[in-house]
């Protein structure tokens, strides 16, 4: 503390502790109040943002499945929009926000705090800067990490529950958090991967999915026919109430998509939900070949050495 003001402190009488305190005293009190006045009020205006916020998705997300039909029912209930998951997503940026609004608030507040009291912040702040410098250069990847943890928040990249791959893990996200992400892929292997090292993300789990399932079919078959027989399935597929949460659209009969040898292979194309690619496919192929049976549609004869004759 400068000798300037203690030589103020000591020189004072009772009766000049009024004009003593309506100095320096006074403006350091206003200071600390109009702080945390602030503070209050900046924190009270995120609290609102943030409920208004979540008011908002709520009221748009309750009226989706309504607009869009079975798709949109599809990826409500299945992994599509989780509303959870949003509110998770904006209470974590809500904290952050409170918690660099408070330490703007009290730097500058300590501050003006010592201007008032007479120190000289040129060497503080310079020595602040050497430090921050320091510090920067040192915890770079640190830094790196907390800034791309905020953006794949913001952006809403990936959540917990979601599959997705880091090019270094293909995996289940456990844990998200500003620092690190951790998963655990099919061999229940957890990986921890820092935010700032990923620098793509496959997100298997956003949108829809798109089961592609070839059908084969014997060379001596006719083609019309045997696409007729299976739309006719994907079309029953499609009306089966128990699919209604899984198939997004009605499963697409592309046409033939090769023929090897005697083998003619019709390709079929279905939008599912999220992850639901894989079930899909098992229940088409399912169905065509007992649908194969009872119009007895034949499959190619495999021999030992492969299908004959060459590709088309």
């Amino acid at each position: 503390m400068p000798e300037s003001f203690l030589g103020t402190l000591t020189s004072l009488t009772p009766d000049g502790v009024w004009d003593w305190f309506r100095g320096v005293p006074l403006r350091i009190v206003l200071i600390v109040l109009g702080a945390v006045v602030l503070r209050w009020v900046l924190l009270r205006s995120i609290g609102r943002v943030v409920k208004v916020t979540l008011a908002k998705s709520d009221a748009r997300r309750s009226q989706e499945p309504g607009r869009v039909g079975r798709a949109g029912n599809a990826l409500a209930n299945v992994a599509g929009i989780d509303r959870e998951r949003h509110r998770q997503r904006t209470l974590t940026m809500g904290s952050l926000l409170r918690s660099m609004v408070t330490f703007v608030v009290a730097l500058v507040a300590i501050l003006t705090v010592m201007a008032e009291l007479g120190i000289d912040l040129a060497p503080v702040l310079a020595t602040a800067g050497v430090g921050g410098v320091a510090l920067g250069f040192g915890a770079q990847s640190l830094v790196k990490d907390f800034l791309s943890g905020i953006f794949m928040i913001l952006e809403d990249q990936y959540g917990v529950g979601d599959i997705i791959d880091t090019g270094e893990a293909i995996g289940t996200v456990e844990e998200v958090s500003l620092r690190i992400t951790r998963l655990r892929d099919a061999s229940g292997v957890v990986w921890y991967i820092r935010n700032g090292e990923i620098i793509r993300i496959g997100n298997k789990s956003q949108g829809w999915s798109t089961a592609i399932v070839d059908l084969p079919v014997s060379y001596a078959e006719n083609i019309e026919r045997a696409i007729s027989v299976i739309r006719g399935v994907v079309h029953e597929m499609d009306q089966d109430p128990s699919m209604q949460e899984v198939l997004l659209e009605e499963p697409n009969v592309v046409g033939v998509e090769s023929i090897t040898g005697n083998v003619v292979t019709i390709r079929i194309i279905a939008k599912t939900a999220p992850e639901q690619q894989y079930g899909v496919s098992r229940e088409i192929r399912e169905r065509v070949k007992a649908a194969f049976d009872e119009h007895h549609i034949k499959a190619p004869v495999m021999t030992p050495f492969g299908p004959a004759g060459g590709t088309t």
